[in-house]
């Protein structure tokens, strides 16, 4: 499954919209994705997981890369 996650790059402060990003990670739960990235200090506001419609929509994005981690 690939997930969608929306965070901020700072984990001590608080989240700003305009400052929110995204990044794409393969993995079977959501609790995988937080195993996978809480190394990073970021603020993970929201994991979104893709439906195969939603999935070919994002990839069409030119910021479509799923991370390797």
């Amino acid at each position: 499954m690939i997930f969608k996650v929306f965070f901020q790059e700072n984990k001590s402060e608080v989240p700003v919209r305009e400052h929110t990003k995204t990044v794409y990670v393969e993995a079977e739960s959501d609790r995988e994705v937080r195993k996978k990235l809480e190394e990073r200090n970021i603020n993970i506001e929201l994991i979104q997981r893709l439906n195969d419609a939603h999935l070919e929509y994002e990839k069409r994005s030119e910021n479509f890369v799923l991370e390797n981690v």
